[in-house]
């Protein structure tokens, strides 16, 4: 198989893209380094479209692999002929390439084994290659009845023969298609209550709407089949298929013994039925469960992957004191302060909530903090005792007049983070408990500097995350990690070993030596710096370089994303236009108006670079210093609070989304609940997924369409995106 043309088939790419593509990752290039700085030789392929390319080729690779072993295996056996090696190299899949290898494949002790063992395939052949026959069966089953070898009547060696051919059936691989496709394309998945539902428990309700749940297995949603899956786990639900068994035995029958008449056809039709019913079946039905899980599960994590890129782009907010607050209850609401730089000033633990109840201590320990270090913004927790903390801070603000406004903020992974190395390298002095308050307020200062810290699961966007797949749920939220740190760039002489080690061609060893080598030497003032820390070579600086900026420092083209490898090209630009390298940004539209006047491709081929990176310069040298973070709408800041029992059908409210589903969004509108937008209240046209029209992190107006003040519910329906 031409790999490289298989890809480019399967992609709508030309073979071309996918072979540069490939020997530039064999070469150590990173996804976004090639995305950003080699447009040129890819054809302008973006991230995604890269790693869809590397993901197929470690697929295929790996199935290459596969079909040598398996065709050696088969050769050696004396068994492998021109159509069945023709099989196996034209398969595509994993799965066809094992269905073609199972008669070949050696099998431990089996119901067919021990009678070929007792010498009945001889039997088996008659029955099969006999169909005219009409001498006496019986005579002919007396033929292998041997006490030595285990066959004591003439019933035992039918019974054997039949096992021979059972398997035999059930090693077919068009056999096991024909099933697989009824499964998959007419079977219905049936859910029912099991005995165990009717224990007393908290979660059973979770599982009612599946107790009595039936639908076609290829109109099955992710979130129905992942639920169904907990369901079944935790001993709620019992699973079933639902289809026509006799037509399906009928087409197993014709497909391996064809329409030809038998005189066996009697015996063979119950071979088809019991290889269908003990063989074949239950391994296809574990093979397609498995197979709506997995497609369940990749749903699932593209879903947070999304979520987590747009939570981690959320702008951040620049030049304001914060004041960042871990609402408890039993333990207090552990209290932090920063500065806009991030510094940890100083922190304190208050009990306003019960079982303490010092509430006007608590109002007066925060007032002395906010006036201290005129605070701007609070952060607060979204866990527990956080609506309570929300109160208590919109009474202080009213009391106290105070020009400060609140915020709060998705703490999920915050306690991660507090009993981790990294929270215990930055904060030695300080205990666990009071580490947390301040990545929640670093939070809303720049969620990126300080959500990379956490590990990605930890951050809780999304829907089943304990349910899928953890090794590919890793890789996928890495990866959206990684490209988030390069898309917006990271500051050389202020970012965290843990920020570093997401940039390309960086990890935390290469981001540690980073960090000391700052340390020990001062701030970095130019990229070319970086060829002096130990273990960053050629390679890595060709990588890194352009993701790592240094504002103010000797080359102003430093604090911007043109590579250092495109510099000269960029000079001879700003000479031309009669722009110093100084007067980029200020005279940035000076360089472009010259470069639409002159001829982009004209330009671009006299600077012997490519037009995409000749756009880039021009992009960089308009707007140096850009953090593309800054064109998202910021954030809801709110110096009031709404209660549930405040709202009112037809009220319209902002608020900020703050976790995509398949079946809605949840929005935060100010009040203890989050409410829900239904996917069928986000439009007047048909919506397919909730991520079409919404993301994490966008500000929306909405209307209430209907409180559950009981069960804490609120029905909202989308008016507009901010």
């Amino acid at each position: 198989m031409d790999l490289f043309l298989q890809i480019a088939q399967e992609l709508s790419l030309n073979k071309r893209q996918v072979e540069t593509v490939i020997s530039l990752f064999n070469e150590g290039a990173t996804v976004p380094f090639i995305a950003r700085y080699r447009k040129e030789k890819t054809g302008g392929l973006d991230e995604e479209q890269l790693r869809n390319i590397e993901e197929r080729f470690d697929y295929l690779t790996l199935l290459e692999s596969r079909k040598v072993t398996v065709l050696k295996t088969i050769e050696e056996q004396g068994k492998l002929t021109e159509e069945l090696k023709g099989k196996i190299l034209s398969a595509l899949k994993l799965r066809e390439v094992e269905d073609l290898y199972l008669p070949f494949k050696p099998k431990r002790k089996t119901r067919g084994s021990v009678a070929k063992q007792k010498g009945l395939q001889p039997l088996a052949d008659f029955i099969l290659n006999n169909p005219d026959f009409k001498g006496d069966f019986q005579k002919k089953l007396n033929e292998f009845v041997d006490e030595k070898k285990g066959v004591s009547t003439p019933e035992e060696a039918l019974k054997g023969a039949s096992d021979i051919i059972d398997e035999n059936i059930s090693d077919s691989a068009d056999a096991r298609q024909i099933v697989r496709e009824i499964l998959s394309e007419k079977a219905l998945l049936v859910s029912q209550k099991s005995k165990n539902a009717d224990k007393p428990t908290n979660a059973k309700n979770v599982y009612e709407i599946y107790y009595d749940f039936k639908a076609p297995v290829r109109k099955l949603k992710p979130h129905q089949i992942l639920a169904i899956n907990r369901g079944e786990r935790e001993g709620f639900l019992q699973i079933s298929f639902e289809f026509n068994k006799e037509d399906l035995i009928g087409k197993v029958y014709r497909n391996y013994f064809g329409k030809r008449p038998t005189v066996f056809e009697n015996i063979l039709n119950d071979c088809a039925r019991d290889a269908l019913e003990r063989l074949i079946f239950p391994s296809i039905e574990r093979e397609t469960r498995k197979t709506l899980t997995e497609k369940a599960e990749r749903h699932a994590i593209d879903v947070s992957a999304r979520n987590l890129r747009q939570l981690l782009l959320q702008p951040p907010i620049k030049g304001k004191m914060l004041m960042g607050i871990d609402p408890g209850f039993v333990s207090g609401s552990k209290v932090a302060v920063i500065d806009f730089t991030g510094k940890y000033l100083e922190g304190v633990t208050v009990y306003p909530h019960p079982p303490r109840n010092k509430k006007e201590e608590a109002k007066e320990k925060i007032h002395e903090l906010i006036k201290k270090y005129s605070v701007d913004l609070i952060a607060i927790g979204n866990g527990t005792a956080s609506r309570e903390t929300v109160f208590l801070i919109t009474e202080l603000i009213k009391e106290k007049k105070l020009n400060c406004k609140y915020l709060v903020v998705n703490e999920a992974g915050a306690s991660v983070y507090s009993a981790s190395d990294v929270a215990r390298e930055e904060f030695p002095d300080l205990e666990a408990s009071m580490r947390g308050n301040i990545s929640i307020a670093r939070r809303a200062l720049d969620p990126l500097s300080e959500l990379v810290k956490i590990d990605p699961k930890s951050i809780g966007v999304g829907l089943y995350q304990h349910d899928v797949n953890q090794k590919l749920l890793r890789k996928k939220l890495d990866d959206v990690v990684i490209s988030c740190v390069n898309y917006v760039g990271v500051d050389l002489n202020t970012a965290s070993v843990s920020l570093l080690s997401y940039v390309s061609g960086l990890n935390k060893t290469l981001a540690k030596s980073i960090v000391a080598y700052r340390e020990k030497n001062g701030a970095f003032r130019d990229r070319k710096e970086l060829e002096n820390v130990p273990g960053i070579g050629a390679k890595t600086f060709e990588q890194a370089a352009g993701f790592l900026k240094i504002p103010g420092g000797e080359n102003p083209l430093d604090n911007t994303f043109i590579h250092p490898e495109s510099y000269a090209p960029t000079q001879k630009l700003l000479k031309r236009c009669g722009v110093s390298t100084n007067e980029i940004g200020a005279n940035g539209n000076a360089v472009k108006r010259f470069v639409n006047d002159y001829g982009l491709e004209k330009l671009a081929a006299e600077l012997e670079i490519g037009i995409p990176t000749l756009e880039d310069i021009v992009e960089n040298i308009l707007k140096p210093g850009r953090d593309p973070r800054e064109e998202l709408p910021p954030p809801i800041l709110r110096d009031d609070v709404l209660k549930i029992e405040d709202l009112q059908k037809g009220m319209i409210l902002k608020g900020t989304v703050r976790n995509v589903v398949d079946f809605g969004a949840f929005v935060d509108i100010g009040v203890k609940q989050d409410g829900l937008i239904h996917i069928s209240r986000m439009g007047e046209k048909f919506v397919k997924h909730p991520l079409e029209i919404l993301s994490v992190g966008d500000v929306v107006s909405v209307e209430i369409i209907e409180t559950d003040v009981e069960r804490g519910r609120i029905a909202l329906t989308l008016l507009n995106k901010e």
